[in-house]
């Protein structure tokens, strides 16, 4: 017969695990966005998130495997915003376009933590890798969003793979340089030419 795992204060034994997980991830990027990746380090996240390396560990095998899930769930919320406003929005395409890189652009800046991991810490040793993976999958993603868009008028493949490279690429490097200061711009101006630049490039003239 199998032994019912204990509860504390009505919280299961695995409620408490999750629990101590979205503390490391609440560290990891609260260290990752403000003091960069040399500095997020496993004790120093440890002393962020109150709990002991026994409890790290529980979660993550390394630093760079807490790092790792930090961008991910950036890279999932990136998805979820602009999915959400390409739905929720009526009107053209370009309409719609404008919605999504605005909601993207929104999410970066409302919390510049989010917006560091996600432009800049990426492209760190740790997270290059993972970092290229994503704008290849960001790609795939634009590119069926194209298709929803444009319907027979969008590009086909591998066109719109590359066209998909194209603005995922350009619209970091964009990002990057305008959130670091570089690049003088309004967050209007940073939609507006995104949006034409997927107009342009995502569909067949």
């Amino acid at each position: 017969m199998s032994v019912p795992k204990r509860s504390y204060r009505g919280i299961s034994a695995q409620q408490r695990r999750d629990q101590r997980r979205e503390q490391l991830l609440a560290a990891g990027l609260d260290l990752l966005g403000t003091h960069g990746w040399r500095q997020t380090t496993m004790t120093a996240v440890c002393t962020r998130a109150g709990l002991t390396e026994r409890y790290f560990y529980e979660s993550f095998a390394h630093r760079d495997e807490l790092l790792l899930a930090v961008l991910d769930r950036i890279a999932s919320q990136i998805r979820d915003v602009g999915l959400r406003a390409l739905a929720e929005t009526e009107g053209d395409p370009q309409m719609k376009a404008k919605a999504a890189i605005g909601a993207f652009v929104d999410l970066l800046t409302g919390d510049p933590r989010i917006g560091r991991v996600a432009m800049l810490e990426s492209a760190a040793e740790p997270l290059r890798a993972r970092r290229h993976e994503l704008l290849r999958e960001f790609a795939q993603l634009i590119a069926t969003q194209a298709r929803t868009l444009y319907g027979d008028d969008a590009l086909p493949p591998p066109h719109d793979q590359i066209a998909g490279l194209l603005l995922t690429g350009g619209l970091a490097e964009l990002l990057m340089a305008w959130l670091t200061g570089e690049l003088p711009a309004s967050r209007q101006d940073i939609i507006d030419i995104g949006a034409a630049h997927f107009a342009a490039t995502t569909q067949r003239h």
